[in-house]
């Protein structure tokens, strides 16, 4: 058979994944297809997000510049959509959402697995949070041990020639990034001296600022859609999406920038 446009991209098995839950007058409640679309879409940005993070992680250790500067490019680009599809999903109504809502039974985005290793990845690491998906857990668990984007930046350092301590190249990879004094003091010199090391810095507070734009955007989505009503699957909706908020995945980044 000849590979056509429909069958390479398996249109047929696509567009049959969106099974609506509702019946409302006319079959399904309107919206419920432009719920299920939306986060469908989430999914497969996040499994190429998955991808190209396993590209700048890999081009950083082995310290090539260009490949990790054009993946940095996709992946700010890719999340730049993400933010764009939360203007989507706000044209539905709040009454429209809770016409369906009710058929989501224990669905909930807090279930997204992908997202979580998104997290993990970008070092917002929490060894309770994997415990909360057991048919995941292996998987996420195996993300824990594996050296998160931050773990690969500072190797990357290490290719420039910059000594980049040893407490910071060995901390526990199950925990998100801590401050570190000599990694700022080297980080400082690096934004006055070195214009090619600084600009894969900036990158990093890029993905940084993108990530913390997206969860902003999304938690004030859920306060339209739902305000203080629990989220879905008995999650705690937008108290939860609220408490990431402005929590820095790089902060040695953000430390140095009174001192530049």
């Amino acid at each position: 058979m000849p590979v056509t446009y429909g069958n390479y991209l398996k249109l047929t098995e696509l567009l049959n994944l969106q099974v609506p839950q509702s019946d409302g007058p006319e079959g399904a409640e309107h919206d419920e297809l432009l719920f299920i679309v939306i986060h469908q879409v989430y999914e497969l940005w996040f499994k190429l997000v998955l991808h190209e993070l396993d590209l700048v992680q890999r081009s950083l250790e082995a310290g090539d510049t260009p490949v990790a500067m054009e993946a940095f490019k996709r992946i700010l680009t890719i999340f730049k959509t993400l933010v764009g599809q939360v203007d989507i999903l706000e044209t539905m109504t709040p009454v429209s959402f809770l016409s369906f809502r009710d058929r989501l039974d224990t669905a909930s985005g807090f279930q997204s697995v992908q997202f979580r290793e998104v997290e993990f990845v970008l070092g917002a690491r929490s060894r309770s949070l994997a415990a909360h998906y057991p048919p995941a857990q292996e998987q996420l668990e195996r993300r824990l041990t594996e050296p998160s984007l931050y773990d690969s930046f500072l190797r990357y350092l290490v290719t420039r020639g910059y000594p980049i301590p040893q407490e910071a190249l060995e901390r526990d990879r199950a925990e998100p990034p801590a401050e570190n004094p000599e990694v700022q003091r080297i980080l400082i010199g690096i934004y006055h001296r070195d214009p090619t090391t600084r600009e894969i810095c900036e990158r990093m507070v890029d993905l940084d600022e993108g990530v913390q734009e997206w969860r902003y955007r999304h938690v004030k989505m859920v306060e339209r859609t739902i305000g203080t009503r629990r989220g879905t699957g008995g999650s705690a909706g937008a108290d939860y999406l609220r408490s990431t908020l402005f929590k820095a995945l790089f902060p040695d980044l953000w430390a140095i920038r009174p001192h530049l």
